[in-house]
């Protein structure tokens, strides 16, 4: 459980900062490329997160 909750924070950690850094860093790129880019990323490591919590799901112990 406690490792669920570790990953549950990190998670919503990259979700805080897919929605504070394209406000605050990046206000001054009038390109809308540029928090799009970052979104991109952050899915990216979000979902290689959840594959990490989810693939021993089933398995025996």
């Amino acid at each position: 459980m406690k490792n669920e909750l570790r990953w549950g924070l990190i998670i919503l950690f990259f979700v805080l900062i897919a929605y504070i850094l394209p406000y605050t860093l990046l206000t001054n790129v009038t390109k809308w490329y540029g928090s799009f880019f970052v979104w991109i990323i952050l899915t990216i490591i979000v979902i290689g997160i959840n594959y990490l919590i989810t693939k021993n799901w089933g398995k025996e112990k």
